[in-house]
């Protein structure tokens, strides 16, 4: 029998998305599971479904703020809320998409998620993100050239309308075979299908 797959469809500008990150590899150790990192542009996802960021709803987006709190404390996850969110994640999401599949992918993922809501950076400031990038040991240069690629563009438009049709409206979203699962307060369902799994 094969490993488990679980696919985490994900924006780095989304808290919830970096508390799945965080809690994912234990998930992936209990159940033997593989997990397949996909980027997707969450403004598109937004702009395709008429779905919003809970940060437009004042008194939803204080409530998620507590929720996500709680969510990190419980599983000691250093988190804080970003005073710049909601950010463009445009360039970011075609970093993820471009680096995908490389030795960089992971060490980049890191550094950005990081910087976004342990360090709270303004990641709309290119000097925060040469910042950020650095950790990554990448150079602005490099991101530059890597996010204005044609071929990259493309890769993340592909899984952006790949994930809409799908039937994903939000990040993060999560797929076990056929099965999704959304945001990272149902990972106890996912590792449920990831310990069921029978192909």
């Amino acid at each position: 029998m094969r490993a488990p797959i679980v696919e985490f469809l994900f924006d780095v500008g989304s808290p919830a998305s970096y508390l799945a990150f965080r809690r994912l590899p234990a998930i992936a150790a209990r159940t033997g599971a593989h997990i397949e990192y996909t980027p997707i542009l969450l403004g598109g996802v937004f702009k395709e479904t008429g779905n919003r960021s809970p940060a437009e709803v004042p008194a939803k987006g204080r409530y998620v703020r507590m929720d996500l709190d709680r969510f990190a404390r419980r599983h000691g996850i250093p988190f804080q809320s970003n005073p710049h969110f909601p950010i463009n994640t445009l360039a970011l999401m075609r970093g993820a998409a471009g680096l995908k599949g490389s030795a960089r992918f992971m060490p980049y993922l890191e550094a950005i998620f990081t910087a976004l809501w342990e360090r709270v950076r303004n990641l709309s400031d290119p000097a925060e993100v040469a910042a950020a990038l650095s950790a990554a040991d990448m150079t602005q240069e490099e991101f530059q050239a890597l996010i204005t690629d044609s071929d990259v563009k493309a890769k993340l438009l592909h899984s952006t309308e790949a994930a809409l049709q799908r039937g994903v409206f939000g990040a993060p979203s999560f797929f076990v075979g056929d099965q999704i699962f959304f945001g990272q307060d149902r990972l106890d369902w996912v590792e449920e299908a990831l310990a069921g799994w029978t192909s």
